[in-house]
């Protein structure tokens, strides 16, 4: 299949659904969409990733036949459903399902949500979650995944990691932790993908770049991640001029 990938999630409680705001996930290990794939290097959110009439389509064609799929076979589904989805010049077409929100497509989404997701959850469990309100900050947000020597293969561990707090400092900043631990008072690494450094600002661009920052602040032997997280982003008018 050809086309760009979208990461489209959303929570269900068997009949409801609530489309989270739409992502798009990189992959690979090496800018330029080069290099192995990996659980992901980064993503960004914002709402223009896709226009309202395709969210409209996959909704209709894609999310609401699985749902009631699944519960035409006596196998209800509630909570997060992930479609991994390539949207190709034919349309959008699947290319996998996950039960669980993205990573790390949900560092850059929880950013944007003005919403108590335990509210939701609740209603979710109730059978009520097209009662629930779910709106989204107005702007856009990035996370550039910050990875140990040797990820995606097996990745060295244990090497001290400076400079959170500086980037923590900065207003916009959401660091989320994945392959870390404590030893010897120390934050060290321990796992492939280290850290999702994540920021929002109300362009695509001032968020790329105040997630820039942050990432210059933050050290640890053998550290690797991308520059070019969302950089497609802040090429869509002239994609959509030439189209």
């Amino acid at each position: 299949l050809e086309g760009e990938e979208l990461s489209f999630i959303v929570l269900t409680d068997g009949k409801s659904v609530q489309p989270l705001a739409p992502t798009r996930d990189h992959k690979r290990v090496l800018e330029g969409d080069q290099g192995p794939n990996t659980g992901g290097m980064g993503a960004y959110c914002d709402d223009e990733i896709i226009p309202a009439e395709l969210q409209k389509e996959i909704l209709q064609t894609i999310v609401a036949p699985t749902i009631q799929g699944m519960e035409a076979e006596g196998r209800p589904y509630r909570g997060f459903l992930y479609f991994g989805l390539m949207l190709t010049k034919q349309g959008p077409r699947v290319l996998e399902f996950n039960c669980r929100p993205g990573d790390p497509e949900m560092q850059p989404q929880v950013l944007r949500m003005e919403f108590d997701l335990v509210d939701v959850f609740e209603k979710l469990l109730a059978g009520r979650l097209h009662e629930a309100r779910m709106p989204w900050w107005q702007g856009s947000s990035v996370c550039v995944v910050l990875a140990a020597k040797g990820y995606p293969g097996t990745p060295e561990t244990g090497k001290v990691i400076e400079g959170l707090a500086a980037a923590e400092g900065l207003a916009g900043i959401k660091l989320f932790h994945a392959g870390t631990r404590e030893a010897e008072g120390k934050l060290v690494t321990a796992g492939g993908r280290v850290l999702g450094v994540t920021a929002r600002a109300g362009e695509l661009r001032t968020a790329i770049e105040l997630c820039c920052q942050a990432v210059s602040r933050i050290h640890f032997e053998g550290m690797h991640y991308r520059r070019d997280i969302g950089a497609r982003g802040l090429h869509r008018p002239q994609a959509q001029s030439a189209d």
